[in-house]
Parts: C-alpha cells; sequence; structure tokens
C-alpha cells in the first residue's frame, strides 16, 4: 500500500444499536489505513475462505487485517504456514510446543494441528482486525 491509495470514506456519524435517534449532521473523514494499520510496510489483508475459524468471529468472506510487524503470542489468531500452505488459526504456545487450534465445534472434521520439529511451520503474521462482510 502506497500513500497515493485512499481508504477514505465518508462518515456520517454514530449511529446508534439500541434505540433510534434523530440523524446527525456531523460528517467526518475516516482513513481506514489510519485505523486499521499500525505498521503500513507489514501489514497485509486477507479474504476468509472456509469455516474453521466461525467461533473465533472469522466467517466464510470476511477480511482479517494481518500484521507481520506483531509478535505473537499465546492464544493470539495468525496465519501461519505449514508444509506448503497457508491457514488462519488460534496459535497455542506453551512448554515449547506450538499447536494450531480452530475454532469451530459443530464441525468435527476441524482437528489441532501439533507442530513438530518435521513440519515446515512458521507463524507469518497475527490478526489485528476482522472485518465483517454484511
Amino acid at each position: 500500500m502506497d500513500d497515493s491509495s485512499s481508504f477514505e470514506s465518508l462518515v456520517m456519524g454514530e449511529v446508534k444499536a439500541g434505540f433510534p435517534s434523530p440523524a446527525e449532521d456531523i460528517r467526518e473523514k475516516l482513513d481506514l489505513v489510519k485505523l486499521l494499520v499500525r505498521h503500513k510496510a507489514s501489514t497485509f489483508f486477507f479474504r476468509i475462505d472456509g469455516v474453521s475459524m466461525v467461533d473465533a468471529a472469522m466467517d466464510d468472506g470476511d477480511i482479517i487485517v494481518v500484521d507481520r510487524a506483531v509478535e505473537p503470542y499465546n492464544n493470539c489468531k495468525a496465519v501461519c504456514y505449514i508444509d506448503g500452505e497457508y491457514t488462519v488459526k488460534r496459535v497455542e504456545i506453551a512448554e515449547g510446543r506450538v499447536r494450531l487450534m480452530p475454532a469451530n465445534e459443530l464441525n468435527t472434521k476441524y482437528r489441532p494441528i501439533e507442530i513438530s520439529p518435521e513440519n515446515q511451520f512458521m507463524i507469518w503474521g497475527v490478526v489485528t482486525y476482522i472485518i465483517k462482510k454484511a
């Protein structure tokens, strides 16, 4: 992303999620890059394909913001590279072990992935935001 690309859009103000309120006349510019991106050179956007992370609020078609400059931590959601493929999972880091945890209680085909020394593996970047589709 360079500075010439604009993610600005017109914001009409706040909207109540409870009872309706009169529309506000206040309008402001919202720069999505400033809002969602801390490290411009190391931040990437991905569209979720699949349902293995629905219980972590990542539904098929949603967009995730992934920052490679964020240090992975226990239970973070991250894009990981394992044996030639990329996946997004919750990362369990404990006692020198790493496990990739799916988040879909209703579908038993998604199992934890135990990382072993035989795996070609890296935590590619940490998920910092999830942009939900309507």
